[in-house]
């Protein structure tokens, strides 16, 4: 149609140039007359704006008169039921309740580092030796006395045993007995604090105090020594989702650092909801053997709080909502061949994933909805599908 315009269009402005046989456009070009070729030109313009206005006057004509014409194109997409798996995304980091910094427990001299970092360790190892200051020789000296103790006490015993002396002396030497032996122990305890052992089978992530330095109980960071066996991901989770979020619930883990998705589980959600933020915590747990992946981690969590085995699914973009804030989509009836007309229905929606979203009432399975050409159609309106390959 557009190309049978143009060859009108071209042709009248032919014709209305050559009416004047006598001159041309090329001739009153030729006579490089500025007033000549601009009173040409307007000519010109007008017949081209007049002829426009008339094709204009024509394609209004033709499409009141021709009834395919006024039939709209549109697209259409079969409703069908299939499982939804809804997910709330969140943040959170990979934490691990083994994640220990170890310090001295007595003031001294460390004299020997046994361990190295990256070196793997098991639970109760010897990490590294704190100078006992002596007590070694006292715990030699207190032993002697308690192996006196012990033998007075036993002697003395076998003396009451045969009514022999008073139970003064041998209470006294039951009591100065018992003394030496938790002498004894607590040195024993205080000789202990001097070896650094590993709480827990873990890794050495790192030798923080080197050999040779002066330590002091309860202050001096000795090793940090991890177990990446029973890592985990702690976030906080809106308390709008308590009841749906629970324990053993899906969950989507990508380390986007790593590039890295792995499938996970709710281990634990808690019952505590934070006054401050109104969230409560939820740990997911991380499959073990994973290398790659280190506490303080950040990760993004997609946590399933809500699935539908029998879901219909439509584009947000094909939704239409009237003045009462009712919400409708478009669908087709009477369909013959390509042609077919248009049904409004009223539908009900629920949860929203990416670019679509949940109908919960209002549509069935199998029906044919509009999707292109959605926003153009009206209800009862007859439309022609248009076959996308």
């Amino acid at each position: 149609m557009k190309y049978i315009y143009s060859l009108a269009l071209t042709s009248l402005l032919l014709a209305s140039c050559g009416n004047d046989k006598k001159k041309t456009v090329e001739d009153i070009i030729e006579t490089n007359n500025l007033e000549l070729i601009r009173q040409k030109k307007a000519e010109l313009d007008a017949t081209a704006q007049e002829i426009s206005m008339q094709l204009k006057q024509l394609d209004n004509s033709i499409k009141e008169l021709d009834p395919q014409e006024k039939v709209p194109l549109i697209t259409t997409f079969t409703a069908e039921e299939s499982v939804f798996d809804h997910f709330v995304e969140l943040q959170g980091n990979v934490s691990t309740k083994q994640n220990v910094v170890i310090t001295a427990e007595y003031g001294g001299v460390l004299r020997q580092v046994y361990v190295k970092e990256g070196q793997n360790v098991s639970k109760g190892q010897m990490l590294a030796k704190i100078d006992d200051g002596g007590l070694s020789q006292q715990l030699a000296q207190v032993k002697i006395q308690a192996a006196l103790a012990k033998t007075t006490f036993e002697r003395q015993a076998r003396l009451w045993d045969q009514k022999i002396g008073s139970e003064i002396q041998y209470l006294q030497a039951k009591s100065n007995y018992e003394a030496q032996e938790e002498a004894v122990n607590q040195i024993q305890q205080q000789i202990g604090k001097t070896i650094v052992r590993a709480p827990f089978s873990g890794t050495i992530d790192d030798v923080i105090t080197e050999q040779g330095s002066v330590v002091a109980p309860g202050q001096s960071q000795l090793f940090r020594i991890v177990n990446l066996d029973d890592m985990y991901i702690e976030t906080d989770v809106p308390e709008r989702y308590i009841s749906d979020i629970i324990k053993g619930k899906e969950v989507k883990v990508e380390f986007p650092v790593l590039g890295k998705e792995v499938d996970a589980k709710v281990r634990q959600a808690g019952n505590f909801i934070n006054p401050a933020n109104r969230s409560f915590k939820v740990e997911i747990a991380i499959p073990s053997k994973n290398l790659d992946i280190k506490p303080n981690l950040t990760a993004k969590l997609k946590i399933n709080d809500y699935t539908n085995p029998n879901a219909i699914l439509i584009p947000q973009s094909i939704i239409s909502e009237n003045a009462e804030g009712q919400q409708y989509v478009y669908t087709i009836i009477d369909k013959v061949d390509n042609k077919a007309t248009v049904k409004r229905e009223f539908i009900e929606t629920g949860k929203i994933q990416g670019n679509y979203i949940e109908v919960l009432s209002g549509i069935r399975n199998g029906e044919e909805i509009i999707d292109e050409g959605a926003r153009s159609v009206k209800d009862g309106q007859e439309v022609k599908i248009l076959v996308v390959e």
